[in-house]
């Protein structure tokens, strides 16, 4: 018998992404147990299955990808025409946009979810490339104040109003 000519090494990177998965799962999972009904008096199936059937899919992939790591499998280097290989990420973008989102959360119960929802699609716009800023702002102001009523009309969840209580 002769010894491979190189030994596999693990892929770590897969493995943190199994550990992510699983993490996400069982928070969204535990999350949903403990969730408080009653926001919607019309929905049969109530607020705990969507995150209980997302935590259960995350917990089926990691345990999925687990085994593929295990037995071997790699993924696929990227590859294709306007991708450029040698050309490292745009990590002052992902900052920038991890910002944003940090931001967001913050910002949405004291200010309220149609201004910093507003905040959030204009400064994604801005930070992905668009330098159209009043027309980013006017969208996600429009976006914001929708998905605002769309939630509270159509669905009976009320998003926070924040500062716009009362008004909206």
């Amino acid at each position: 018998m002769t010894a491979p000519a190189e030994v596999q090494s693990k892929d770590w990177g897969q493995l943190i992404v199994c550990a992510v998965l699983v993490v996400v799962g069982v928070f969204l999972i535990y999350d949903a147990l403990t969730l408080a009904g009653g926001y919607a008096k019309v929905d049969p199936v109530g607020p705990k299955l969507f995150p209980l059937v997302v935590g259960a899919g995350l917990l089926v992939c990691a345990v999925l990808l687990a085994v593929a790591i295990t037995r071997g499998s790699k993924g696929e280097a990227d590859g294709g025409e306007d991708i450029d290989l040698d050309t490292p990420g745009d990590w002052k973008t992902v900052g920038l946009l991890i910002g944003l989102f940090v931001a967001t959360i913050v910002l949405v119960d004291p200010l309220g979810w149609a201004i910093t929802g507003g905040l959030l699609f204009a400064g994604a716009a801005t930070i992905l490339g668009s330098r159209h800023y009043v027309r980013n702002l006017v969208i996600g102001g429009l976006l914001s104040v929708g998905s605002f009523y769309a939630f509270y009309s159509g669905l009976g969840i009320p998003l926070p109003a924040g500062i716009l209580d009362g008004i909206l």
